[in-house]
């Protein structure tokens, strides 16, 4: 099974880290986003200014908005390892549930899992295929 990840910080840090990188995450996508969507919209000679107000008017509230969707994954997440005592990947996916969105943190962890499994075995060994072993034919 998954191995615990000992080199985060304990759980009530890691909320907080959570909370910041999804926060930050959500800031550059969407200045990226609005950015586009605010000088698309916008006549010739004001593309550039109309990006930068749409950016600052509202890749805040996204960042927020990822801020605290990551905060509230991690609080669950640190909540279910300590009723269950056990690091795994049924923990993510179990605050998934708690946090709306088990399916999607269901498939991404089923993916990792298999992706491990696939890669910890190694590649397969073959016999040597006879066809490329043929003896010379005899001629008379």
């Amino acid at each position: 099974m998954a191995h615990a990840d000992h080199t985060r910080d304990p759980c009530p840090w890691v909320i907080l880290n959570d909370f910041g990188g999804a926060f930050a995450m959500g800031s550059i996508g969407g200045g990226i986003w609005y950015g586009i969507k605010g000088a698309r919209n916008a006549p010739r000679g004001d593309r550039i200014i109309a990006g930068l107000s749409s950016i600052k008017a509202r890749a805040p509230v996204t960042g927020g908005n990822f801020g605290i969707w990551g905060g509230c994954f991690s609080t669950f997440d640190c909540a279910i390892k300590g009723v269950r005592q056990k690091e795994d990947a049924w923990n993510a996916i179990l605050s998934g549930f708690h946090d709306c969105c088990g399916i999607l943190l269901g498939v991404f962890e089923g993916v990792g899992v298999l992706i491990g499994r696939v890669f910890a075995a190694g590649p397969p060994s073959m016999a040597p295929c006879a066809y490329f072993y043929r003896l010379p034919s005899k001629s008379s």
